[in-house]
């Protein structure tokens, strides 16, 4: 089933007024606001929720491989998430984790 122009820019226009009424949830309505103590506690774990969850199917399911798990990828997410719990140091473990997949894929293949 193929969509016509009308319903693409229907679908367009509706995710861009979606995506503004959440962002203005927060930042128009209650963002000179004091917020509750446990209402910020939970906001400091947003980045730590999203980042595993944009990485995760990159890893598991790539689409470079047509969506099989692929040894070389698993290894260097292990290997990131491994320097990065252990030198506490970003940079570090991002450089780790893309040397042993460009190393990965070099050796198998």
């Amino acid at each position: 089933m193929t969509a016509s122009g009308w319903e693409i820019w229907a679908v367009i226009v509706g995710l861009a007024i979606g995506t503004f009424l959440t962002r203005f949830s927060f930042l128009g309505l209650i963002g000179d606001r004091k917020l509750p103590p446990w209402v910020l506690r939970h906001l400091r774990y947003t980045p730590v929720a999203v980042l595993p969850a944009l990485i995760a199917p990159l890893v598991l399911w790539p689409a470079a491989t047509g969506g099989q798990t692929d040894p070389a990828r698993l290894l260097a997410a292990l290997t990131t998430l491994g320097v990065g719990l252990w030198t506490r140091n970003v940079i570090l473990s991002i450089l780790s984790g893309a040397a042993v997949l460009y190393g990965g894929l070099y050796l198998l293949g």
